[in-house]
Protein backbone atom coordinates (compact mmCIF):
# COMPACT_ATOMS: atom_id res chain seq x y z
CA UNK A 1 0.00 0.00 0.00
CA UNK A 2 3.16 2.25 0.52
CA UNK A 3 4.17 1.82 -2.44
CA UNK A 4 1.38 2.70 -4.38
CA UNK A 5 0.65 6.47 -2.43
CA UNK A 6 3.66 8.26 -4.57
CA UNK A 7 1.67 7.20 -7.71
CA UNK A 8 -1.41 8.00 -6.54
CA UNK A 9 0.15 11.57 -5.00
CA UNK A 10 1.65 11.75 -8.49
CA UNK A 11 -1.88 11.18 -10.62
CA UNK A 12 -3.79 13.71 -8.24
CA UNK A 13 -1.47 16.55 -8.81
CA UNK A 14 -1.55 15.43 -12.73
CA UNK A 15 -5.25 15.97 -12.43
CA UNK A 16 -5.09 18.94 -10.83
CA UNK A 17 -2.81 21.07 -12.78
CA UNK A 18 -4.78 19.51 -16.11
CA UNK A 19 -7.84 20.99 -14.11
CA UNK A 20 -5.82 24.40 -13.78
CA UNK A 21 -4.68 24.67 -17.06
CA UNK A 22 -8.06 23.77 -18.31
CA UNK A 23 -9.39 27.63 -16.72
CA UNK A 24 -6.05 29.09 -18.21
CA UNK A 25 -6.31 28.07 -21.93
CA UNK A 26 -4.64 30.54 -23.86
CA UNK A 27 -5.17 30.98 -27.86
CA UNK A 28 -3.58 33.29 -30.14
CA UNK A 29 -5.90 35.31 -31.40
CA UNK A 30 -4.87 36.38 -34.80
CA UNK A 31 -7.25 39.65 -35.35
CA UNK A 32 -6.41 41.98 -38.09
CA UNK A 33 -5.67 45.47 -36.84
CA UNK A 34 -7.48 47.70 -38.81
CA UNK A 35 -7.21 51.76 -38.34
CA UNK A 36 -10.38 54.02 -36.33
CA UNK A 37 -12.53 55.52 -38.70
CA UNK A 38 -15.80 57.66 -38.47
CA UNK A 39 -16.87 60.21 -36.01
CA UNK A 40 -17.14 60.12 -31.79
CA UNK A 41 -19.65 58.15 -30.75
CA UNK A 42 -21.13 61.39 -29.29
CA UNK A 43 -21.90 63.26 -32.33
CA UNK A 44 -23.03 59.77 -33.57
CA UNK A 45 -25.71 60.08 -30.99
CA UNK A 46 -25.85 63.79 -30.98
CA UNK A 47 -24.96 64.03 -27.42
CA UNK A 48 -22.99 66.74 -26.06
CA UNK A 49 -20.08 65.23 -23.51
CA UNK A 50 -21.43 67.13 -20.54
CA UNK A 51 -25.16 65.60 -20.70
CA UNK A 52 -23.55 61.94 -21.09
CA UNK A 53 -23.11 59.70 -18.16
CA UNK A 54 -20.00 59.34 -18.96
CA UNK A 55 -18.71 62.62 -18.36
CA UNK A 56 -20.87 62.87 -14.91
CA UNK A 57 -19.42 59.80 -13.88
CA UNK A 58 -15.61 59.57 -15.57
CA UNK A 59 -12.59 61.00 -13.11
CA UNK A 60 -11.24 63.96 -14.16
CA UNK A 61 -7.42 64.98 -14.30
CA UNK A 62 -5.73 66.97 -11.46
CA UNK A 63 -6.22 70.44 -10.43
CA UNK A 64 -4.33 72.95 -11.32
CA UNK A 65 -1.38 73.35 -8.43
CA UNK A 66 -1.79 76.02 -6.52
CA UNK A 67 0.80 79.18 -6.72
CA UNK A 68 4.06 78.36 -4.91
CA UNK A 69 3.36 74.68 -4.40
CA UNK A 70 4.99 71.66 -6.45
CA UNK A 71 3.31 70.01 -8.90
CA UNK A 72 3.58 66.26 -8.40
CA UNK A 73 6.30 64.56 -10.05
CA UNK A 74 5.59 62.65 -12.45
CA UNK A 75 8.12 59.93 -15.04
CA UNK A 76 7.58 57.49 -18.30
CA UNK A 77 8.48 54.35 -17.09
CA UNK A 78 8.01 51.97 -20.21
CA UNK A 79 8.65 47.81 -20.81
CA UNK A 80 11.37 47.60 -23.28
CA UNK A 81 10.21 46.77 -26.36
CA UNK A 82 6.84 47.56 -25.51
CA UNK A 83 5.70 48.11 -29.09
CA UNK A 84 6.53 45.11 -30.27
CA UNK A 85 5.96 42.64 -27.77
CA UNK A 86 3.09 39.74 -27.95
CA UNK A 87 1.12 40.43 -24.66
CA UNK A 88 -1.47 37.63 -23.37
CA UNK A 89 -4.87 39.55 -22.79
CA UNK A 90 -7.04 37.48 -20.30
CA UNK A 91 -10.45 38.37 -20.10
CA UNK A 92 -10.41 40.90 -17.42
CA UNK A 93 -7.48 42.69 -19.41
CA UNK A 94 -10.37 42.40 -22.49
CA UNK A 95 -12.84 44.05 -20.09
CA UNK A 96 -10.49 47.15 -18.90
CA UNK A 97 -9.38 47.99 -22.47
CA UNK A 98 -13.38 47.64 -23.93
CA UNK A 99 -15.82 47.86 -21.25
CA UNK A 100 -14.06 49.44 -18.21
CA UNK A 101 -14.28 52.72 -19.23
CA UNK A 102 -18.29 52.95 -19.38
CA UNK A 103 -19.68 50.05 -17.29
CA UNK A 104 -17.29 50.58 -14.39
CA UNK A 105 -15.04 48.17 -12.69
CA UNK A 106 -17.73 45.51 -11.11
CA UNK A 107 -19.91 45.86 -14.31
CA UNK A 108 -22.42 48.10 -12.62
CA UNK A 109 -22.64 50.75 -15.44
CA UNK A 110 -24.39 54.31 -15.02
CA UNK A 111 -28.06 54.15 -15.35
CA UNK A 112 -29.83 54.63 -17.29
CA UNK A 113 -28.05 55.41 -20.27
CA UNK A 114 -25.16 52.46 -19.62
CA UNK A 115 -26.71 49.83 -17.91
CA UNK A 116 -25.35 47.18 -15.40
CA UNK A 117 -24.10 43.40 -17.48
CA UNK A 118 -24.73 41.71 -14.25
CA UNK A 119 -28.87 40.68 -15.27
CA UNK A 120 -28.39 40.41 -18.85
CA UNK A 121 -25.15 38.25 -17.86
CA UNK A 122 -26.45 35.94 -15.35
CA UNK A 123 -29.40 35.17 -17.38
CA UNK A 124 -27.41 33.25 -19.85
CA UNK A 125 -26.78 30.68 -16.45
CA UNK A 126 -29.43 28.49 -15.90
CA UNK A 127 -28.09 27.57 -12.80
CA UNK A 128 -28.46 30.95 -11.99
CA UNK A 129 -31.76 31.81 -13.95
CA UNK A 130 -33.02 29.29 -11.23
CA UNK A 131 -31.88 30.21 -7.99
CA UNK A 132 -32.95 33.75 -8.67
CA UNK A 133 -36.28 32.92 -9.46
CA UNK A 134 -36.42 31.08 -6.24
CA UNK A 135 -35.31 34.09 -4.16
CA UNK A 136 -38.24 35.75 -5.93
CA UNK A 137 -40.52 32.63 -4.94
CA UNK A 138 -41.17 31.83 -8.16
CA UNK A 139 -40.14 27.82 -9.29
CA UNK A 140 -38.70 27.32 -12.61
CA UNK A 141 -38.49 24.62 -14.29
CA UNK A 142 -35.04 23.31 -15.82
CA UNK A 143 -36.43 23.28 -19.59
CA UNK A 144 -37.73 26.80 -18.67
CA UNK A 145 -34.15 28.25 -17.57
CA UNK A 146 -32.82 26.23 -20.26
CA UNK A 147 -34.27 27.89 -22.89
CA UNK A 148 -33.95 31.69 -20.92
CA UNK A 149 -30.34 31.32 -20.94
CA UNK A 150 -30.29 29.73 -24.62
CA UNK A 151 -32.04 33.30 -25.39
CA UNK A 152 -29.72 35.14 -23.37
CA UNK A 153 -26.62 34.15 -24.84
CA UNK A 154 -27.28 34.81 -28.26
CA UNK A 155 -28.40 38.44 -26.97
CA UNK A 156 -25.43 38.76 -25.34
CA UNK A 157 -23.11 37.72 -28.05
CA UNK A 158 -25.36 40.15 -30.56
CA UNK A 159 -24.66 42.81 -28.50
CA UNK A 160 -20.87 42.38 -27.85
CA UNK A 161 -20.88 41.88 -32.26
CA UNK A 162 -23.34 45.00 -32.36
CA UNK A 163 -23.53 47.16 -29.72
CA UNK A 164 -27.41 49.16 -28.85
CA UNK A 165 -28.59 52.57 -28.79
CA UNK A 166 -26.07 53.66 -26.82
CA UNK A 167 -22.76 51.10 -26.63
CA UNK A 168 -20.77 51.40 -29.93
CA UNK A 169 -20.21 47.96 -31.61
CA UNK A 170 -16.86 46.85 -30.12
CA UNK A 171 -14.40 45.43 -32.29
CA UNK A 172 -13.98 42.11 -30.88
CA UNK A 173 -12.69 38.90 -32.43
CA UNK A 174 -14.51 36.11 -31.54
CA UNK A 175 -11.29 34.81 -30.11
CA UNK A 176 -11.61 37.66 -27.70
CA UNK A 177 -15.27 37.65 -27.36
CA UNK A 178 -14.76 33.61 -25.87
CA UNK A 179 -12.26 35.06 -23.65
CA UNK A 180 -14.40 37.79 -22.10
CA UNK A 181 -17.69 36.05 -21.59
CA UNK A 182 -16.29 33.87 -18.89
CA UNK A 183 -14.75 37.01 -17.24
CA UNK A 184 -17.88 38.85 -17.52
CA UNK A 185 -19.67 35.43 -16.19
CA UNK A 186 -17.12 35.72 -13.26
CA UNK A 187 -17.70 39.65 -12.92
CA UNK A 188 -21.80 38.68 -12.53
CA UNK A 189 -20.79 36.18 -10.40
CA UNK A 190 -22.40 33.16 -12.51
CA UNK A 191 -21.18 30.13 -10.36
CA UNK A 192 -18.38 27.69 -11.59
CA UNK A 193 -17.17 30.99 -13.99
CA UNK A 194 -13.95 31.35 -12.36
CA UNK A 195 -12.56 27.31 -13.61
CA UNK A 196 -13.77 28.97 -17.12
CA UNK A 197 -11.22 31.45 -17.68
CA UNK A 198 -9.39 31.74 -21.15
CA UNK A 199 -6.73 34.31 -22.48
CA UNK A 200 -5.56 34.92 -25.90
CA UNK A 201 -2.22 36.47 -27.29
CA UNK A 202 -2.04 39.72 -29.09
CA UNK A 203 0.61 42.31 -30.70
CA UNK A 204 0.54 45.27 -28.58
CA UNK A 205 -1.14 47.29 -31.74
CA UNK A 206 -4.31 45.16 -31.10
CA UNK A 207 -4.27 45.88 -27.49
CA UNK A 208 -3.74 50.26 -28.52
CA UNK A 209 -6.93 49.72 -31.49
CA UNK A 210 -8.31 48.36 -28.33
CA UNK A 211 -8.43 51.15 -26.34
CA UNK A 212 -8.73 53.71 -28.90
CA UNK A 213 -12.11 52.53 -30.52
CA UNK A 214 -13.53 51.73 -27.23
CA UNK A 215 -12.44 54.75 -25.15
CA UNK A 216 -11.02 57.53 -27.31
CA UNK A 217 -13.38 57.09 -30.22
CA UNK A 218 -16.19 57.88 -27.87
CA UNK A 219 -15.71 61.34 -27.84
CA UNK A 220 -12.78 62.21 -30.25
CA UNK A 221 -13.66 61.81 -34.13
CA UNK A 222 -11.05 59.89 -36.17
CA UNK A 223 -10.77 62.86 -38.54
CA UNK A 224 -11.69 66.55 -38.88
CA UNK A 225 -9.97 70.24 -38.05
CA UNK A 226 -7.89 70.67 -35.43
CA UNK A 227 -9.85 73.27 -32.88
CA UNK A 228 -7.74 76.33 -31.32
CA UNK A 229 -7.28 76.82 -27.85
CA UNK A 230 -10.41 78.91 -27.62
CA UNK A 231 -12.45 76.57 -29.40
CA UNK A 232 -11.02 73.78 -26.95
CA UNK A 233 -11.95 76.31 -24.06
CA UNK A 234 -15.31 76.43 -25.33
CA UNK A 235 -15.66 72.71 -25.46
CA UNK A 236 -14.62 71.53 -28.66
CA UNK A 237 -12.78 67.91 -29.04
CA UNK A 238 -9.56 67.54 -31.51
CA UNK A 239 -9.62 64.79 -33.68
CA UNK A 240 -7.48 61.53 -33.01
CA UNK A 241 -5.90 62.37 -36.50
CA UNK A 242 -3.90 65.24 -35.01
CA UNK A 243 -2.97 63.74 -31.41
CA UNK A 244 0.28 62.63 -32.08
CA UNK A 245 1.57 65.64 -34.02
CA UNK A 246 -0.35 67.76 -31.15
CA UNK A 247 1.40 65.65 -27.87
CA UNK A 248 4.42 63.80 -27.66
CA UNK A 249 4.60 59.97 -26.31
CA UNK A 250 5.33 60.74 -22.62
CA UNK A 251 2.26 63.74 -22.94
CA UNK A 252 -0.08 61.48 -23.99
CA UNK A 253 0.78 58.73 -21.51
CA UNK A 254 0.73 61.40 -18.82
CA UNK A 255 -2.85 62.78 -19.87
CA UNK A 256 -4.05 59.42 -20.02
CA UNK A 257 -3.03 57.56 -16.59
CA UNK A 258 -2.65 60.32 -14.26
CA UNK A 259 -4.01 63.43 -16.28
CA UNK A 260 -2.07 66.85 -16.64
CA UNK A 261 -3.81 70.51 -16.77
CA UNK A 262 -3.72 71.98 -20.18
CA UNK A 263 -2.63 75.57 -20.51
CA UNK A 264 -4.74 78.00 -23.04
CA UNK A 265 -5.62 81.89 -23.24
CA UNK A 266 -3.10 84.69 -23.27
CA UNK A 267 -1.18 84.60 -21.21
CA UNK A 268 -1.38 81.19 -20.73
CA UNK A 269 -3.59 79.67 -18.06
CA UNK A 270 -3.52 76.23 -16.35
CA UNK A 271 -6.89 74.69 -16.38
CA UNK A 272 -8.06 70.90 -15.19
CA UNK A 273 -9.31 69.80 -18.94
CA UNK A 274 -12.26 67.59 -19.43
CA UNK A 275 -10.58 64.86 -20.35
CA UNK A 276 -11.21 61.96 -18.38
CA UNK A 277 -8.14 60.01 -16.67
CA UNK A 278 -8.25 56.63 -17.11
CA UNK A 279 -5.87 54.97 -14.06
CA UNK A 280 -6.85 51.10 -14.99
CA UNK A 281 -4.27 51.76 -18.05
CA UNK A 282 -0.92 50.84 -17.92
CA UNK A 283 1.27 53.04 -19.05
CA UNK A 284 2.35 50.53 -21.89
CA UNK A 285 -1.21 50.26 -22.76
CA UNK A 286 -1.55 53.83 -23.19
CA UNK A 287 1.90 53.90 -24.90
CA UNK A 288 0.86 51.30 -27.54
CA UNK A 289 -2.63 53.42 -28.48
CA UNK A 290 -0.18 56.49 -29.48
CA UNK A 291 1.74 53.73 -31.41
CA UNK A 292 -0.97 52.52 -33.17
CA UNK A 293 -2.74 56.13 -34.48
CA UNK A 294 1.02 56.47 -35.80
CA UNK A 295 1.16 52.78 -37.53
CA UNK A 296 -2.62 52.93 -38.52
CA UNK A 297 -3.17 56.67 -39.11
CA UNK A 298 -7.42 57.17 -38.42
CA UNK A 299 -10.02 57.36 -41.39
CA UNK A 300 -12.35 59.37 -42.44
Amino acid sequence: MNRLRPAILVGVFAVAAAAWLAGQTVRTANTSVTAVTGESWILHNHTAFGETSMGRTWDLGPAPSVPGKEAPSWRLELSPGYATQIVTLHGSDLYRLNCRACHGELGHGAPPEINSITGPVQATSSSATMERMKKAGRDMSPSEANAIARDSKALLRQRLHMGGQHMPPPSLSEPEIHALIPYLEQLSEVPGAERNQIAVKESSYRVGEHIVKSICHICHSATGPNPGPSEILEGAIPPLSTLTSRVSLPEFVRKVTTGATIALGTPPTPFRGRMPVFPFLTQDEAAAAYEYLILYPPQP
